[in-house]
Formats: structure tokens, sequence, C-alpha cells
């Protein structure tokens, strides 16, 4: 888990800038279609596509002004609801960051510095810094230890900074052949003109409004490559307001970010320069580590079996970002948690079978909603595999096995006869299988680990304790309260316990964790 603070923290970073950029951009100009008339569209009622954001292009400034603009820094800062995590469901705990972020236009680059505050930190290490910088062929996080590749998703989002931002968007869909008309919506109870196009096979949507023909909200439909990746075909709204003129262009520095419905992130621009002197210096990047940014697979990354440990007989922990474990009980397999992705948890699967031949896998074990955690649970599904999730987590992954996954179909998508989910809901102690490595499940129930399910193999001892385990760099605790609130459930149900692992942790002696916790009591 410290490694996903880390992660979150570059992550926000890029959104930041994205936020930012789309809000400055989002009107539409020209199209092929310049005769087309409006069926109904509020404010260009006897206008064609091209004539109605023709208008916005004038309202945001001109067409000319636009052109002209080379750079954009900007100051900001924001707020983004933490719905990857696993804690609790809505309301949400909350991140929050401040960021100035240098977008050369001239030369396809950006740059983004930011600070993050991350509430699920130990004491006095909430604040992060992070850089990041991305050319046309790649980009990188700068550190103490030199640049490292950048992720896919910031990649993405940065190639969307430079083709939809302020300066940009406009010349981008001058050449689109498919600008059309859409049937109008109402955004805050007023009826809006809705345009529409294709940037790089992304349906975009723009909604103007009919008095003053600025764009008042903007809707894409997308694969996204952070954590909204498991959610298939993601339709993505970004609502503006607080409008300032900026060097004779109107800029709405305030926007709200919906994803799925679901408002997401908030962003305030607080200064907005157009034009500045740039230092080149500020761009350099090693070019290995953008080589390497510009193979990134996301999220959709295969199983290997880079370390694989023997528990006890028949139950194998194959170690990585997020951990798997296979399980094998005399009458089948059972597989500890389905991460990352469908790709990865089917490797986790071929594995099972390689390693215990003809012998059918029986079900797999889900004990966290975080998403990550969760990733691989729609190919289990497709495969028609039983499932053990716990019972707070049901109405999450009941939407999650029903999203649409259209624009990239995984396995469950493609299935000619989707069947529903064969849910095994854990609400109290539950057992699975015999032997020596027979299970017992029992749900958490702390503050922090309301969303968790731990599980215990009572002949040897053993305990897994999903997404709560995990050590900082001096070997101390990360989140003391996520181990202590374990803790507390053992002694509730009055297991013996000799080792514990867990989701990012590999097997450690029990006691040496009680130890850890006890210190960070007294710290």
């Amino acid at each position: 888990m410290a490694t996903q603070k880390i992660a979150a923290a570059l992550r926000r970073a890029e959104s930041i800038g994205m936020h930012l950029l789309m809000a400055s951009g989002l009107c539409v100009a020209a199209a092929a279609h310049a005769n087309e008339k409006s069926p109904i569209a509020p404010g260009c009622a006897h206008e064609s596509p091209q004539q109605c954001v023709t208008a916005a292009l004038e309202a945001m400034g001109g067409r000319e002004r636009l052109q002209q603009v080379t750079n954009v820094r900007l100051q900001a800062v924001g707020h983004t609801l933490l719905m990857e995590q696993s804690y609790r469901q809505a309301p949400f705990i909350t991140s929050y960051e401040r960021a100035r972020i240098t977008i050369d236009l001239a030369n396809q680059r950006l740059l983004t510095e930011a600070k993050l505050t991350w509430p699920e930190s130990d004491a006095n290490q909430s604040d992060s810094d992070t850089t990041l910088v991305v050319g046309p062929d790649g980009g990188v996080y700068r550190t103490k230890f030199g640049d490292s590749p950048c992720s896919l998703s910031d990649l993405d989002a940065a190639r969307e900074m430079l083709a939809l931002g302020p300066a940009r968007i406009l010349l981008t869909t001058a050449d689109a052949p498919d600008l059309h008309f859409e049937a109008p919506e109402i955004l805050r109870s007023t009826p809006h003109a809705v345009v529409a196009f294709t940037w790089r096979h992304v349906p975009v949507r723009v909604f103007l409004n009919p008095f003053n023909h600025l764009p008042d909200a903007v809707e894409t439909t997308q694969v996204f490559h952070d954590f909204w990746y498991f959610w298939g075909d993601v339709r993505q709204r970004i609502y503006f307001d607080n409008w300032k003129l900026v060097q004779g262009i109107s800029f709405p520095t305030n926007w709200v970010e919906e994803r799925n419905g679901v408002l997401w992130s908030s962003t305030q621009a607080l200064n907005v320069e157009i034009n500045v002197d740039l230092d080149e210096k500020i761009f350099a990047m090693t070019a290995g580590a953008v080589k390497q940014s510009a193979a990134s697979p996301g999220w959709n990354r295969p199983f290997s079996v880079k370390q694989a440990t023997a528990l006890a007989p028949g139950i194998d922990l194959f170690a990585g970002s997020w951990n798997a474990t296979i399980v094998k009980e005399p009458d089948g397999i059972v597989i500890l948690e389905a991460p990352i992705s469908g790709l990865y948890s089917l490797g986790v699967f071929k594995e099972a079978r390689k390693r215990h031949p003809g012998v059918p896998i029986n079900a797999v074990l889900s004990t966290s909603d975080s998403w990550p955690h969760t990733g691989g649970v729609r190919q289990a599904v497709a495969q028609d595999l039983s499932v053990y999730i716990l019972d707070l987590n049901r109405p999450l992954l009941d939407k999650m096995m029903s999203a649409p996954h259209t624009i990239q179909p995984d396995a469950l998508q493609k299935s000619s006869n989707r069947k529903e989910p064969h849910w095994k809901i854990v609400a109290k102690k539950q057992e699975i299988g015999s032997g020596a490595n027979r299970m017992e499940l029992y749900p958490l129930r702390g503050a922090s680990t309301e969303r968790q399910y731990i599980v215990y193999f009572p002949e040897h001892h053993l305990l897994y304790a999903s997404d709560t385990l995990a050590l900082n760099d001096d070997g101390t605790l990360y989140d003391p309260e996520l181990m202590y609130e374990v803790a507390q459930a053992v002694k509730r149900e009055n297991l013996i316990v000799d080792t514990v692992f867990a989701m990012h942790q590999g097997p450690m002696p029990w006691q040496q964790v009680i130890a850890l916790i006890e210190k960070s009591l007294h710290s």
C-alpha cells in the first residue's frame, strides 16, 4: 500500500493537468457537413453544426487569438474522491493537490509539478511531490534516483490535454469529418445544443450554452487506463464554470468531473498565463525511460511466475504488485484473489491447471472491493466460477459485472450466453474445503477494513490479511490502523496465527507484526 500511495500521487498529478486543459478547450470547430441543419439545437436552431461552433469560437475570443497560443502555464488546486480504495463507499475520503502545469503546445510537451496530500498516509507523511514530463515519444517521472517511466494513463491524459486543450481543440476538430448535432440535453436547468465528433476513435460531445454560446460541459466515452480501466466503457463528463478573461480569451477556471454519473473530482485554476518564456531544460528526459513508458501495457498486464513461495504443501503464493495464491483442496483448486486484469487472472488460472493437471478450479476468493483487487473477477465470472465476496461489496461488484466493455471487449463481454455471477456471500464465518488446506473466512468489520475479509488456514496457523499488511521502507507498518483491526479480529475469533501474508506482503511471523503494532501505538 505504500507503493499505492506513490502511484496515487503520480496519477493525481497527471489528472489535475488533464482537467485543467480539458476545461479550457471545450468548444468545437468546423466540419465537413457545413450545410447540415439542426433539427433542434437551442441557440443554433437555424444553423449548421459548423456555424454553431463558430459562434462558440467567437464567444471564447475568436479563432485567430486561439491560434496564437503557443503555451499555457496554470496554477491549480483540486480534490479527488478516493473511490478506488478498500475503505468505505460513498461518501468517500478525499485527497488534495496543488500543481503547476506547463503545456508547450508548439512542441507537444507537458510538465506537471504537483504536491499531493494523501489522507491514508502515516503521520507526517501525507505530502508528496511529483514531477511529470511528457513529450511526443513518451514520458517520465523525475525522482531523486533519476527518471522513471510514466504510466500509459499519464501518456493518454497528456495527449488528450495537448489535442483538446484551449488552443488546440479547435484546430483538432476543424479536421473532423464527422461533426454533427445530437439531441439537445438539459444542464443546470438550461437546454443545450450538443455537437459531437470523433477524436482518436473517442466520441466527444460538447454542450453549448444557448445564450452565451460557451461550452458548459464536455463528454467522452472511452476506456481509461487509470483505476477506471476496470469499468470498461466509461462516460466522462466535465462541467465548466468560473469563467475568466485571460489575454482576450474566455477561460473556464473551475470544473467538476463525473465518471459514469458519479462526481469524482473538482479542480480550480488559481492563475492562468499564456505564452510564457520557456526554458528547454525543464522538458529534458532520459531516453530509455521515455521508451519504456511508450511500451507500457497499462492495467491489462499478463501474469508471470517471477517468484513462487510454498506457504504449505499445496498452498503456493505468487508474488507481484498484487499477490495471488493457488490452494489445492482434496476436491479441487481455490484461487485466492483475482487481481489487476482479466489477462492477469487468466494467467493465474492457467498456472493452477498446469500445476495440478485435471483438477478443476472450484472457486475464487475476492477479499476486497479495491478496484485492482477485483480486476480479474469478470474473468472468473466468464469462466462460470463461484466467487466468494463480502456482503457489503455485492452492489459494487454487481455493477462491475454488468458494466459494458464494448470498446475493448473482455471475456465476459464476449460470452455468448452470459449468466448471473455465482456469488458466494461472506456475511459471517464461512468454511471452505476440507483436509489440511481447509479455510475459514471472516469479515473484518473494522472502521478502515469494513470492505475486506480475511482467510485463515487453521491446520497451518496461517492467515491471509487481504489489503491490510504492508511495510514502509524503514520496516515500520504502513497505516498501522489496518493491522490493528486485523489483530482485533484475530482476538475476537480466537484464531491461533503463526504466519501472516497479504495482497502486498509476503509471509511474516505473526509475532513480528504484533510487535510492529505495539511499536506504532507508542511512537
